[in-house]
């Protein structure tokens, strides 16, 4: 693997974990189920998968975005996990919308489109408060 390459992906995961700890950190301040590890977590998966999709695509051939598009319904699958229903009343819909959008900002960043990740964790943060 080129050195250059190496360095583009190890800068993505940096700014992966750096942007959904961010987020991270202000659910961890405000007591939320899903603090600083899980966004940092959510977040470099969703970069790692995004940058591997399109790696994988070129090496072996094929579509380059199926593994990115798989994202979507696992992450479904973790932020429907964070709801719950307790005595007629729903908790932790805003914790589920988080957790998708901290994966969207990891797809955005291993994509390469860095200004849009940082721009919607910003817009995220903001929202959040």
């Amino acid at each position: 693997m080129r050195i250059d390459l190496t360095l583009s992906i190890a800068g993505r995961i940096l700014l992966a974990a750096f942007l959904g700890g961010i987020i991270g950190l202000e659910r961890e301040i405000r007591r939320k189920p899903a603090g600083l590890r899980t966004n940092m977590f959510i977040c470099v998966g969703s970069a790692l998968f995004t940058i591997l999709s399109a790696e994988l695509a070129k090496i072996f051939g094929g579509e380059p975005v199926r593994i990115a598009a798989q994202l979507i319904p696992g992450i479904g699958f973790i932020g429907a996990g964070s709801i719950l229903h307790a005595r007629g009343s729903v908790v932790g819909l805003t914790t589920a919308a988080t957790i998708f959008v901290i994966a969207s900002i990891g797809m955005a960043v291993g994509g390469g489109m860095y200004l849009t990740g940082i721009f919607t964790t910003f817009f995220l943060l903001f929202a959040l408060w």
